[in-house]
């Protein structure tokens, strides 16, 4: 059950493995895949792999658009633990409130080519608010016109909130440039909607776990239908044939599909739940 409107569409309640829903929406007049993705939860790679024929920034008024709000739990997601999974560039969070379950996830941005997020565990050691950005020695490099430290402001790229890890220098962080969010665009830290990373730092306390993964397929059992979700990953050399084949025997799922609907899940656009149920 989501939390809120549809619009957000990233709250849920109870353990289910596939949450949300996939949508449909029309354009506004002046309106980007930018400005949809950021209305309805969704990272920029999320939108535009879901809409592969539009134009992501000119897609005319009125045109209809696939909004993916619906995911596939990761299998590394654990009550009490903040997961990323840089295959799908999104961040999940199971907590508990009054006994009840819930699940929050946002779309993140990531580090890109030659700087990326390293995979692994960590700590939250320190949550800032108006954090002072310390310019690291490798940005300075890249821009010497930088100073050594910016102040919070509209012109910090941490934002107004920031969550610091245990180890690797990583944070993670709003941001002055939420166009980055569901690319690959840092320099390693993890990038939030200024909306998302005030929800986020307020949810989570000082040590908590946080660890990064890699899961390009996943799997998901919604009632008696077997879900399937697809990431290409440049990053991540698996053969998505062969890992699809064993997430679902490792779910217990595997005589339960449709081979030939688990090719076009593998072979279609990527990031969306398909139904590979085989029929009874």
């Amino acid at each position: 059950m989501a939390i809120g409107g549809e619009a957000c569409a990233a709250a849920f309640s109870g353990t289910d493995e596939v949450v949300g829903n996939v949508l449909s929406a029309a354009v506004k007049e002046g309106e980007s895949l930018v400005e949809m993705a950021r209305a309805y939860g969704l990272g920029f790679s999320e939108i535009a792999g879901a809409n592969p024929e539009t134009d992501p920034f000119v897609p005319g008024a009125g045109a209809r658009v696939t909004i993916p709000a619906q995911w596939i739990v990761p299998e590394a997601v654990r009550e009490g633990a903040l997961i990323i999974n840089l295959s799908e560039m999104r961040l999940y969070y199971r907590f508990t409130v009054k006994g009840s379950i819930l699940l929050v996830t946002f779309p993140v941005g990531i580090g890109s080519e030659g700087t990326e997020t390293p995979l692994g565990g960590y700590r939250i050691v320190e949550k800032t608010v108006d954090p002072v950005w310390h310019v690291p020695k490798s940005i300075r490099k890249e821009k010497p016109e930088l100073p050594g430290t910016v102040p919070p402001g509209p012109d910090n790229p941490l934002g107004t909130h920031a969550l610091r890890l245990s180890s690797n220098d990583i944070l993670i962080h709003g941001t002055n440039k939420p166009w980055g969010v569901g690319r690959k665009v840092s320099h390693g830290c993890l990038r939030l909607y200024p909306e998302d990373i005030v929800r986020l730092f307020g949810l989570v306390p000082s040590g908590t776990l946080v660890k990064i993964v890699r899961e390009p397929v996943k799997v998901g059992i919604k009632g008696e239908r077997v879900y399937l979700e697809v990431h290409h990953d440049d990053h991540d050399t698996r053969d998505l044939l062969e890992e699809a084949m064993r997430v679902l025997y490792v779910k217990g799922a595997l005589g339960r599909v449709s081979m030939g609907k688990v090719l076009q899940a593998v072979g279609g656009t990527h990031g969306i739940p398909v139904d590979v149920t085989r029929r009874n």
